[in-house]
């Protein structure tokens, strides 16, 4: 199911558009994570890219977990709504200004902004500071209305997520690998997010931030570290988190969250 307000029976809906852009539509209010909509950036090109233009608009904000390449990219911030509001780490503003001057929130771990009817809490990424000479943070968030989700970014595991747990999530959207064969200091692989469950343990666990970018030149190549990840996470949870219901989308699919179910949708 695609495009659209979330069904009167769900409470929020959960689109993947790729690697870590989900669309989130809770309580009447759409959000858009860390969008990377072109095909190309920089070396690195997209598959399988549903096309939907409907998800761009309208729509309230514009969350911005850090700014590096595979989730910061200014062309593909002028695609979305105008009037969206950029939510992010402090370094958002300036930047946000050089996408058409749009309204920008800059937060910290810990503090909060409201869209419409839903709270979006910053909370702490163990991700390393972002070389440049304002040297902005790295965040997570939470979104938090009649449903609650937690979207992590792109992270590694630290003592903090614990006390996510009390949060009571609806769903977590974790990374769980990268587009190359090798993932750096701070972030979490299968076997680090299948941990990461049992410190948050959310009712749904989707990953994210696999599968969906790839270097140019691989051509035709599906090597695993494309394209494992997600069950790999998925055998890793049912071991590990046995209560947490994992659910592994492909890009244009949508999970509905409704009281005590989830159910996916094309």
């Amino acid at each position: 199911m695609t495009g659209g307000r979330p069904s009167s029976v769900a409470r929020m809906r959960v689109t993947l558009v790729g690697h870590a852009t989900v669309l989130l539509e809770l309580d009447g209010v759409r959000l858009l994570t860390d969008p990377l909509l072109r095909a190309r950036r920089i070396f690195l090109r997209a598959d399988r890219r549903p096309a939907e233009p409907g998800w761009l608009r309208p729509l309230d904000a514009v969350l911005l977990s850090h700014f590096h390449r595979d989730h910061y990219d200014p062309g593909s911030l002028r695609l979305v709504d105008p009037e969206a509001v950029l939510v992010g780490p402090p370094g958002t503003a300036r930047r946000a200004a050089r996408t058409g001057g749009r309204r920008a929130v800059e937060l910290r771990a810990g503090e909060s902004t409201t869209v419409g009817d839903v709270t979006v809490r910053a909370t702490e990424a163990a991700h390393g500071r972002i070389p440049g000479p304002f040297r902005p943070i790295s965040l997570g968030f939470l979104v938090l209305g009649s449903a609650r989700l937690y979207f992590a970014g792109d992270t590694d595991l630290f003592p903090g997520l614990a006390g996510l747990g009390a949060e009571e999530l609806d769903v977590a959207l974790l990374p769980v690998g990268g587009w190359g064969p090798r993932l750096g200091a701070g972030h979490l692989d299968p076997l680090r997010a299948a941990q990461a469950l049992r410190l948050i343990r959310p009712r749904v666990a989707v990953p994210i931030h696999w599968g969906f970018l790839r270097p140019l030149g691989t051509g035709r190549l599906h090597p695993s570290y494309l394209t494992d990840p997600g069950t790999q996470f998925a055998r890793l949870a049912a071991k590990l988190a046995p209560d947490v219901d994992v659910r592994i989308l492909a890009p244009g699919e949508s999970l509905e969250v409704a009281e005590g179910s989830a159910e996916a949708h094309a």
